[in-house]
């Protein structure tokens, strides 16, 4: 097999990997996002706690770096201390050296079985946390076949003629290959998986373990970069997590690259083989960093938040005082152009009833009234952009407008009034239920609180969707938000029933919050119904919807 062959193998196989660690994490992200982050948020409090939950989290979503962004989003909102969510990073870094560890045992027997429940859960149901699941599983099993595959792949390489002399020389200058594997787990945007390329290369004898040590260090390096970068665009709150965690990450890699290089540890006692020592380093790495870390998160996290706000520009009242628009009026005579302005300027408003949405249930849980104006306040920005696009819509010219270009109007503007609709609600509803709780100092029961945040975690999931249909006018998106609505009716009848069987038996904290819980029912039902309401223009369009549930008699 030629060089080049050999090298499109071992790449296709690699993209397999790195597609198959994505399709588990976002599998895992949709079908239980919305119940980690309430979960993670009431652990970070705790420093053990918080290893332990960013450990778990990150051998769930098999990905640091998507723990290290989530963990900085609630630093940034004010929801934990910048220490605690350090604390929780580290944790997180240590869970995905687990995550290699688990991936390097003989899982062979577990693709067929994956690929096949996987895909027979996907194609045999409608409801999202099922399809989510099978989407799971067949991600895991693409994860091991990819293994198998870069092992198979990169069997030729024993006999190049050119990678002993690369081999050598990266042996001989730790530095560049320390550098070099944090370059390449940064382009992998994975740590997990330039590590597992690494293993998978030592244990067909082409990487030896001194070499494999020193390019975890650089895995290392370049996994702490990962979520840095990702996050330089955020608040300079959020990003002092990721930057705190790559400093740490840094600074303890390079000093256990040097301690590598000038004494030269026995490595044969990290396990019986390569592949064995490699990843033993790896975890004996980071379970270091977990020890020394934890006292040092509260300076290291000061010391960034420091910098950060320093490079941060200042904040004047002119950055302010007007937002961004795509309502460019001088194409109103192009309609094309005109609707695909709107368009952009409805998602902004649907991002926006997005945070209005999350944020709510947070004050829920922690009323704080500084938060609460400042979420009352986005419902003026909904209202500010609904009217602007109203008035645009209003002035296209109608001379060259054609019949799908009319619909196509009169969809924005539908979905312009119900997401305004949506943004009233909340505010002169859920938000004054909020406000009740706080002033009378009422706590729901907690099986009462789990019914409402799963019932508000269906309503953010359909939400999302609704705003893919708006965007998309995908049939099939379509077609599942109405499924999915009706499922939410059945939630709703059944957290009722719930409830009322808890005030029948007297549950005091039931009877207190009895209002206060059914209100928020409700007032979440009718926000689905809104939403949901958005795809019926796609399904009448392709004759699925009917004129009237009434049955005719």
């Amino acid at each position: 097999m030629s060089g080049s062959l050999v090298l499109l193998h071992l790449a296709g196989a690699v993209a397999l990997l790195l597609y198959a660690t994505r399709m588990v994490r976002t599998g895992v992200e949709r079908a239980y996002g919305d119940v980690m982050r309430r979960r993670l948020r009431s652990t970070l409090r705790n420093p053990f706690a918080a290893i332990l939950a960013g450990t778990g989290l990150a051998v769930a979503l098999q990905s640091a770096t998507a723990v290290s962004l989530l963990v900085g989003s609630f630093v940034g909102s004010g929801i934990v201390g910048g220490a605690a969510g350090l604390i929780a990073v580290l944790g997180a870094d240590l869970g995905s050296a687990l995550v290699v560890k688990i991936l390097t045992f003989d899982l062979t027997i577990i693709v067929p079985i994956c690929l096949f429940v996987g895909t027979a859960i996907f194609l045999a149901t409608e409801r999202r946390e099922w399809r989510q699941f099978g989407r799971i599983l067949i991600g895991i099993g693409l994860l091991v076949l990819s293994l198998q595959l870069i092992g198979e792949a990169s069997e030729p390489l024993r006999q190049s003629a050119l990678l002993p002399v690369i081999v050598n020389y990266l042996a001989g200058d730790p530095v560049t290959a320390f550098l070099l594997a944090a370059i390449v787990t940064w382009l992998f945007h994975s740590s997990v998986a330039a590590i597992l390329l690494l293993v998978a290369l030592s244990a067909r004898g082409l990487v030896p373990v001194e070499l494999g040590v020193v390019m975890v260090l650089g895995a290392n390096l370049g996994g702490g970069l990962i979520a840095a970068m990702l996050s330089r665009t955020l608040p300079p709150a959020a990003r002092t997590v990721p930057f705190g965690n790559l400093v740490l990450r840094g600074a303890g890699s390079m000093l256990a690259l040097a301690g590598l290089v000038l004494l030269s540890p026995p490595l044969h006692a990290l396990g019986a083989s390569a592949p064995l020592q490699i990843v033993n380093a790896h975890i004996a790495f980071n379970v270091a960093l977990v020890i020394l870390g934890v006292p040092l998160a509260g300076l290291v996290h000061r010391l960034v938040e420091t910098t950060v706000a320093s490079f941060a520009a200042p904040a004047t009242p002119e950055a302010f005082a007007a937002e961004a628009s795509a309502l460019d009026p001088t194409v109103l005579d192009n309609p094309p152009l005109a609707l695909a302005n709107a368009t952009r300027e409805v998602v902004g408003i649907c991002e926006t009833v997005e945070v209005m949405l999350k944020g709510v249930i947070d004050l829920y849980e922690e009323p704080d009234r500084a938060r609460i104006a400042a979420l009352a306040a986005l419902d003026d920005r909904v209202d500010r952009r609904h009217a602007a696009i109203k008035l645009y819509l209003a002035r296209i010219a109608p001379a060259g407008m054609s019949e799908e270009n009319a619909l196509r109007t009169q969809e924005l503007l539908g979905a312009c009034v119900k997401l305004e609709q949506v943004g009233d609600i909340i505010v002169r509803n859920l938000l004054v239920n909020v406000r009740k709780k706080l002033d009378r100092g009422l706590d729901f029961t907690p099986e009462g609180w789990r019914e409402l945040c799963g019932l508000h975690a269906s309503v953010l999931s359909n939400a999302r969707l609704a705003f893919n249909v708006l965007i998309s006018r995908d049939r099939e998106t379509a077609r599942q938000l109405v499924v999915e609505k009706d499922r939410l009716r059945d939630m709703e009848r059944e957290t009722s029933r719930l409830h009322f069987e808890r005030l029948r038996e007297g549950t005091i904290r039931s009877v207190e919050t009895s209002s206060l819980h059914l209100d928020t029912i409700r007032d979440l039902k009718q926000i689905n119904s809104l939403l949901a309401s958005i795809a019926y223009p796609v399904l009448e369009e392709e004759g699925w919807l009917r004129g009237s549930r009434l049955r005719v008699k």
